[in-house]
């Protein structure tokens, strides 16, 4: 082979390698930039979303709303950080919003269950139907809030699972907010036998609930005589309580009835039925 084409072939190769080489470098560079820029950003993210939740906690900023500020505040951070990271791979981050806002109607058809989550979430900040801390049946879930989410509410059932509900479930319903108003009624039924002392087990009755702190005085605990049933004479009891103090008391009252009514030879009577047998004589 002719000496200057060996010479020619090598020269072609080292320029080859060598923009290879420079190629890698340059990309390899562009790559490490982009995940540092994904992770510390991320992380700068996060810290930025805990300090902007410790400082409105401070200022005794509404604790739904600030759930929910900090979780659209993240979630503006994290596209941020993510385009930030784009560019370092020159990826024409104008175009690229171009492109997405070009396809938002499609976006927005595609995803019209999370759109309407989103509103939905809004309009509980505005509202405020419920707050953290509430126990609310919604959405066909029953549970104490946790979190309102920019999407999701998280309930906490009383047997300790975790329950999320989309926020368009929470609003496009009934919720019942069962400690809006702070207090609650309990209501009881306290059934006695047709031969037993009516106002005795009424004053029996009034005695148990006039022993029990927790049960508020205004509004005014009531005890009537409310059915005459097949097989009992039915009392209603409804005492007042503070909201949290609602399945304390009526267990606690539940138990103290039984109690009281066996002490003072008041019957809770089964349910029973009286069957009269005819003997028929032929002839």
């Amino acid at each position: 082979m002719d000496t200057n084409a060996v010479v020619a072939v090598q020269n072609d190769t080292s320029s080859l390698m060598e923009q290879v080489q420079t190629i890698g470098l340059e990309w390899g560079v562009k790559i490490i930039t982009f995940l540092l820029v994904i992770i510390i950003g991320m992380w700068i993210a996060k810290v930025i979303k805990n300090f902007v939740v410790k400082l409105m906690q401070k200022r005794d900023v509404d604790p739904t709303l600030t759930s929910f500020l900090a979780s659209l505040l993240h979630f503006a951070l994290k596209a941020f950080v993510v385009i930030a990271a784009l560019e370092k791979l020159n990826v024409k981050t104008a175009s690229f919003i171009a492109v997405l806002g070009a396809a938002g109607l499609a976006i927005g058809l595609a995803l019209q269950g999370s759109l309407a989550n989103f509103a939905a979430g809004v309009l509980m900040i505005l509202f405020k139907p419920i707050k953290l801390g509430d126990f609310v049946e919604a959405g066909g879930a029953m549970g104490g809030v946790e979190e309102i989410g920019i999407f999701t509410t998280i309930l906490k059932s009383p047997d300790n699972k975790k329950l999320i509900v989309p926020n368009s479930a929470v609003m496009s319903g009934v919720i019942t907010n069962f400690n809006a108003n702070g207090t609650r009624r309990i209501e009881i039924v306290a059934g006695i036998g047709y031969d037993d002392d009516i106002d005795k087990a009424k004053k029996t009755l009034e005695d148990i609930i006039a022993a029990d702190d927790r049960i508020l005085k205004d509004p005014a605990p009531q005890i009537a005589l409310s059915e005459m049933a097949d097989s009992s004479v039915n009392f209603v009891v409804r005492p007042w309580v503070e909201a949290a103090d609602y399945w304390g008391v009526y267990f606690d009252t539940s138990e103290a009835i039984k109690k009281k009514f066996d002490e003072n030879g008041i019957s809770i009577p089964y349910p029973q039925r009286d069957v009269h047998i005819y003997e028929h004589k032929d002839g």
